[in-house]
């Protein structure tokens, strides 16, 4: 099991960056793929990045593709998404969730919120 810990949120100006860290307390981080998604008010959560479990697999929702990025770096348990050319329609509360490669077991992180201002 890993408990997922999101990170990194904040309020930024709209064509700002932020990145967002989740850290996983367990010692087996590399048996998970992890996907990004967020809420936005009034909205269904939503997809917004996945990484594979070695980094070499990732791809996005098209409403974020070529402005965020996401990364990891399993000696430290933890996977990053860098946020850049940020809009107000970016608000949310971004999630963490880790999915086991192969049990479909899953583990969400309790969330960080992102505030994107005008």
């Amino acid at each position: 099991q890993v408990q997922p810990i999101e990170s990194g949120g904040g309020l930024v100006q709209a064509g700002g960056s932020l990145t967002l860290s989740c850290t996983a307390s367990g010692p087996t981080f590399s048996s998970y793929d992890v996907a990004w998604y967020r809420q936005a008010p009034g909205k269904e959560r939503e997809f917004v990045a996945f990484i594979g479990w070695n980094g070499s697999s990732a791809n996005y929702a098209d409403s974020v593709k070529g402005r965020f990025t996401v990364s990891r770096d399993n000696a430290v348990n933890t996977v990053y998404l860098q946020m850049n050319s940020l809009t107000p329609e970016d608000t949310a509360i971004y999630y963490c969730k880790a999915e086991h490669l192969y049990s479909d077991l899953f583990y969400w992180g309790q969330g960080t919120q992102v505030t994107v201002s005008s």
